[in-house]
């Protein structure tokens, strides 16, 4: 543990290392030469605990290569580890790596480093796809791109080995870990890779080390010192074919430490920064610049041509929402940065040129801002490199919700200067904004102001820059509300938790009676007014019905179709709705806690039907756990009614979920627009879908294992791209529970559609289906339409994943690829594919669509809503369903023919009469 000048930070520190799991260790304390408090304070830990020792340097070395040499002579040990005093270790570090280099035999192993911020407590991971897995690496020609990993602290090393290699850290640099690291990959004949994290690299705010001094000129000097001196090591031991592998290493992560903040440096800074660089960027190979981002690259090539100011806007176009150039050159199918036609300043990989008008980028720079009184006033020069701006337009500022009209006059270069005046209201990034008048469509872009600008402070509100690129922000002031304020709004506070809504709630259904002319209505737990609950509304509507509906609606999710009103989801209204409403519709569950009132009537449409497991066969529910499972069970039984869509629905979701009450076998509400042909908005227009390109929807759906990671997925959607965006274009519709953003360089081939209100609309409109595990196959077979599946974690998924009733290969409607490779070939063959699974089409449509035809919405509020009992029904009991529906034991379903008695009644019922020839009538 090397240290200097660190005192209040060592105990800390060393007990990470103490507390280690792994017990049989020691703690070398390699000071070199602390003037504060360090000599005591390790002499105290070195007294406390026989396995901590001190070293201490007569005089400072000035880097942190010596006192890690001196620990590593003085290492008994046959493993080592380096640890800085102002970090520590995850209390199974040692234990873990240990037992990995032991198991593989390995010359040193290395896991994930993470960034600790002290002041969130947060953690991020460095590079994680570089530890993504874990395995054995047969030399770095294996995998390059561990250069990346220039670590010294997240290892575990074999001492005889780096005593036998000769590996030490050069004592006369900073950045000493690069050179060790490159020497340390040359010599490797085998490491290992966990996925796991070691390493707590902490930042604490206003701190200071080697890293964090990027303002300072030798820093600078120090890691291209560095970077050569790893290229000579690479030389020196017969590597030579790995320098481009080093140098890109150096313009992917070394450099671009100095050019994210460059847009704050002044002129001098910067012409001394490219000064000190340009020497070594000129000895890298072109085809390795060709392998970094295009925007780095451009930012090299203005280095080496020595055009500071034009270095300083290109950086800032790096980080944040990577602002677009003031100017660009299209010419022979490519785009140039500015204004120069050069190989070096070709951003076409960027695609910024191709994007739809909703993506396209403007650049808006405040040139004049200043404060009046409450208001901010500024010019801003708004930049239209590749000429996205129709003839006719409106503008606006957004700042929040709010927009304030523009009118911005042309600059007389293609571009547009604005006199903006607002008054700030809340938090919020301004942005500038232009509507395109013949279809709607907007694009939006923040605002970029100087770095250097002094905040303008107003009543409520400070109006300054945010992140390197410096963009325009507006925070709302701490104001201290006057004490009976404060007191109030703790008590709303106190009073409105969920334990005091459940209760309230509670209290309510035993003095209020239900009211029969009253329905609340939730799809997706309030995240969309859609699916089967919207087309029961629909039909509700049409047929004018003596129904109020209250849509059911989450925070910040929009709001209730025109004719019903809305209730936040878990606001007090909605509790009060809750107990009130006659009917409850819904397509995956209210509240689970919370019990249907007396004379309340639930149905459940549910959101689909497929080859997943579900209910408690599914991986939350199939543990053997009272609570959870016992919970949804209360939580099935407060169904009256169920839609299924089909028999085959029946036969696997009622048991499943231990239901036992009537079945609606009508089809699915949802999904007679699809049967229809129907349309509710227009796609084509919203999504900006390029006439005379073929529209593959993707659907995936997520994996239980990794909700909200991205990893659904699966499919590279840069070679889909770089094959296909000729003839196709893709609709990316990712599961509710998924958060992905597809990049901003592929938007000009896949069209995100996450937040698109209805998927009916995008299976009409598309002209084939990519999906792998998701229930959108069924929906999607009734437009008869191509599918193909992109399985490739198929064993994963069914055995150890989510698990699954059929075996998907082996009754899929269209081609199962593994690869992307596959998929594309397919693709490209679609027709000859779709025609050699006809035989597998039909059968798949009629295992799950032969009860869809258009008219469910008709039938089954013919059933729930026009038949249900009279308004004033009783307390006494759930009133009974009324239609052509029957119970069912919790083994089997009914049919949709035959009349519904009372309870009493339906408990005696015998088999429906069309009830299916598996057996599973009740």
């Amino acid at each position: 543990m090397i240290t200097y000048n660190d005192a209040p930070r060592l105990p800390r520190a060393v007990r990470s290392v103490l507390g280690q799991t792994l017990r049989d260790l020691e703690v070398i304390i390699s000071d070199d030469a602390s003037t504060d408090d360090t000599p005591e304070v390790a002499a105290g830990l070195a007294a406390s605990d026989p396995r901590v020792r001190y070293l201490r340097r007569e005089r400072n070395s000035g880097g942190c290569g010596a006192p890690r040499n001196d620990g590593l002579d003085a290492a008994a040990a046959p493993y080592v580890m380096f640890l800085d005093s102002d970090d520590e270790l995850p209390r199974h570090a040692c234990k873990s790596l240990l037992a990995e280099i032991e198991r593989t035999g390995a010359d040193f192993v290395s896991g994930q480093i993470s960034r600790l911020y002290e002041w969130n407590g947060r953690l991020r991971p460095y590079y994680p796809t570089l530890f993504a897995r874990r395995r054995v690496v047969e030399g770095i020609r294996e995998d390059p791109e561990l250069f990346l990993d220039s670590f010294s602290t997240n290892k575990l090393y074999d001492v005889r080995f780096l005593r036998e290699s000769g590996v030490r850290f050069p004592e006369d640099i900073h950045y000493e870990d690069h050179v060790f690291a490159t020497e340390l990959y040359a010599h490797a004949r085998r490491f290992a890779i966990v996925p796991w994290v070691v390493y707590h690299w902490r930042r604490a705010r206003g701190a200071s080390s080697i890293s964090l001094s990027i303002e300072e000129m030798d820093n600078v000097r120090h890691r291209v010192t560095a970077a050569r001196l790893s290229d000579e090591a690479l030389r020196r031991h017969g590597a030579a074919d790995l320098v481009p592998e080093r140098q890109h290493r150096f313009l992917r992560q070394d450099l671009c430490v100095y050019l994210n903040p460059l847009p704050s440096r002044d002129l001098v800074w910067v012409k001394e920064f490219a000064a000190v660089v340009r020497p070594y960027l000129e000895g890298i190979p072109a085809e390795v610049y060709e392998r970094v981002d295009p925007l780095v690259k451009v930012c090299c090539r203005l280095i080496m041509d020595d055009r500071a100011e034009d270095l300083r806007v290109a950086a800032g176009c790096l980080t944040g929402p990577r602002a677009v150039p003031r100017a660009a050159v299209q010419l022979g199918g490519r785009t140039y940065w500015g204004t120069t036609v050069s190989p070096g300043l070709d951003i076409t990989p960027l695609r910024l040129a191709e994007l739809p008008f909703s993506a396209s980028r403007l650049r808006h720079e405040v040139t004049e801002i200043a404060g009046d009184g409450r208001r901010v006033r500024m010019t801003v020069r708004t930049y239209d490199p590749f000429g996205v701006l129709p003839v006719d337009w409106e503008a606006f500022l957004k700042l929040g919700g709010r927009r304030v009209p523009l009118r911005p006059h042309p600059s007389g270069d293609g571009g547009y200067v604005t006199e903006v005046t607002f008054t700030p209201d809340g938090s919020c990034e301004p942005r500038i904004g232009f509507t395109r008048l013949a279809d709607g469509l907007t694009t939006t872009d923040r605002l970029i102001v100087d770095p250097k600008m002094t905040p303008i402070e107003l009543p409520g509100a400070t109006v300054g820059c945010d992140g390197h690129a410096a963009y325009l922000r507006v925070r709302r002031s701490a104001r201290r509300r006057a004490l009976p304020g404060r007191v109030k709004r703790a008590l709303i506070r106190r009073i409105s938790t969920p334990a005091m809504k459940l209760r309230a709630y509670k209290l309510m259904i035993k003095v209020l009676r239900p009211r029969r002319d009253l329905a609340l209505f939730e799809s997706d737990v309030g995240k969309g007014c859609t699916g089967s609950p919207r087309a029961l509304y629909e039909e509700l509507r049409r047929r004018g019905l003596p129904v109020e509906v209250v849509w059911s609606v989450a925070k910040g999710r929009g709001e209730a179709p025109t004719g019903a009103r809305g209730v936040r989801r878990g606001g007090w209204k909605y509790v009060w709705t809750l107990a009130r409403a006659g009917y409850w519709v819904d397509s995956h569950g209210f509240p689970l806690d919370y019990p249907k009132p007396r004379g309340t009537r639930y149905l459940q449409t549910w959101h689909g039907q497929g080859i997943k497991s579900i209910g408690f066969d599914a991986p939350d529910l199939r543990g053997d756990f009272d609570g959870p499972r016992a919970r949804w069970r209360a939580a099935v039984a407060r169904w009256d009614a169920l839609i299924s869509p089909s028999a085959e629905f029946s036969r696997r979701f009622v048991p499943s979920n231990g239901y036992t009450g009537p079945v609606y076998r009508h089809g699915t509400p949802r999904c007679d627009a699809l049967v229809r042909g129907e349309f509710a908005g227009d796609p084509r227009t919203r999504l900006e879908l390029p006439a005379g390109k073929k529209v593959l929807l993707y659907a995936p759906t997520y994996r239980d294992r990794a909700k909200s990671s991205g990893r659904s997925v699966r499919a590279d959607l840069e070679l889909m791209a770089e094959e296909l965006a000729g003839e196709w274009v893709v609709i990316l519709r990712t599961h509710p529970v998924e958060r992905y953003r597809p990049p901003e360089h592929l938007l000009h081939f896949v069209r995100p559609a996450a937040t698109y209100p209805e998927i009916n609309d995008l299976m009409l409109v598309s002209d084939a289906l990519l999906t792998d595990y998701s229930s959108v196959m069924c929906d999607y077979a009734i437009t008869g339409k191509p599918m193909l599946f992109l399985i490739d974690d198929w064993d994963e998924y069914r055995l150890t994943e989510r698990g699954v009733y059929h075996d998907l290969p082996s009754i899929a409607p269209g081609p199962c690829v593994t690869t992307t490779e596959e998929l594309v070939d397919r693709l490209r063959d679609l027709p000859a594919g779709h025609a050699a699974h006809a035989a597998r089409y039909a059968a798949f449509r009629e295992l799950w669509c032969a009860d869809e035809h258009g008219d469910a919405a008709a039938r089954i509020v013919t059933d729930f809503f026009a038949a249900s009992p009279s308004k004033d029904a009783g307390p006494s009991g759930n009133a009974s369903p009324s239609g052509n529906v029957r119970p069912v034991a919790s083994s089997g379903y009914a049919s949709s023919s035959g009349n519904l008695g009372t309870p009493a009644d339906a408990a005696n019922a015998g088999p429906a009469p069309d009830a299916d020839s598996a057996g599973n009538a009740a």
